[in-house]
């Protein structure tokens, strides 16, 4: 099926939403894009005889909101209700965990209490996390931010009271911040897949066998370093 992802390219190029908000999938380092899911847009371009374009967005929501511009051919998001109505997803390639970083000192302890009247909880605009405190959250307030790290820096300087994140994006921003703890237990696991721009495609079917293919041969675990 490799030969009908080729359609994706355009003149040769590969364009490939590239979310560094997420540490989980994407690390920068030396200004050089590195992580899960680089590794798997340069697979899918070698293996489609294109030129792999990095399209780099600072948040999910940015990815989603460019779908239909003509921004990308090939994108990583988490698969979500409201997502699906409009772009089109491959099987998860990996599951992550969403939490809450809160201040030291507070009585906050476990995820299940920040759902609390008279909390104000602060989350990325756009993000899976987003999406899934909008429905669920009752009792707290829900306030908006940009990109993740623009959401923890606004917690870091005083705003509300938790900041919902990616586990491991809140370990990088906060890791050395005394004041703060990452929450255990989990807000919500985010299933990451590959995505296209368009709802209603047939090439879903060939970049899921893609997706398929990378995780039984074993490319996707040690992307992860999970086959030691």
């Amino acid at each position: 099926m490799s030969d009908d992802l080729k359609a994706l390219a355009q003149n040769g190029e590969l364009r490939v939403a590239i979310n560094t908000g997420n540490r989980a999938l994407v690390q920068m380092k030396n200004d050089v894009v590195q992580g899960i899911s680089p590794a798997l847009a340069q697979r899918l371009a070698t293996e489609i005889g294109a030129d792999y374009k990095p399209v780099i967005y600072n948040g999910a929501g940015k990815v989603f909101a460019d779908a239909h511009e003509n921004k990308w051919d090939v994108g990583f998001l988490a698969i979500d209700p409201k997502r699906v109505e409009k772009i089109a997803f491959t099987r998860p390639y990996i599951t992550i965990e969403a939490t809450f970083a809160v201040r030291v000192g507070c009585d906050i302890m476990d995820v299940k209490d920040v759902d609390r009247t008279g909390l104000n909880v602060l989350t990325s605009t756009g993000s899976a996390y987003d999406m899934h405190l909008t429905n669920t959250l009752e009792h707290a307030t829900l306030e908006h931010s940009g990109t993740p790290p623009e959401s923890f820096a606004e917690f870091q300087a005083g705003r509300c009271d938790a900041v919902a994140g990616v586990r491991e994006s809140l370990l990088g921003f906060f890791g050395n911040d005394t004041a703060v703890r990452i929450l255990p237990g989990v807000l919500t696991s985010v299933h990451q897949a590959m995505a296209l721009p368009v709802r209603d495609t047939p090439l879903i079917t060939a970049l899921d066998d893609f997706v398929a293919r990378a995780i039984e041969d074993g490319f996707v675990a040690s992307v992860l370093g999970l086959d030691a």
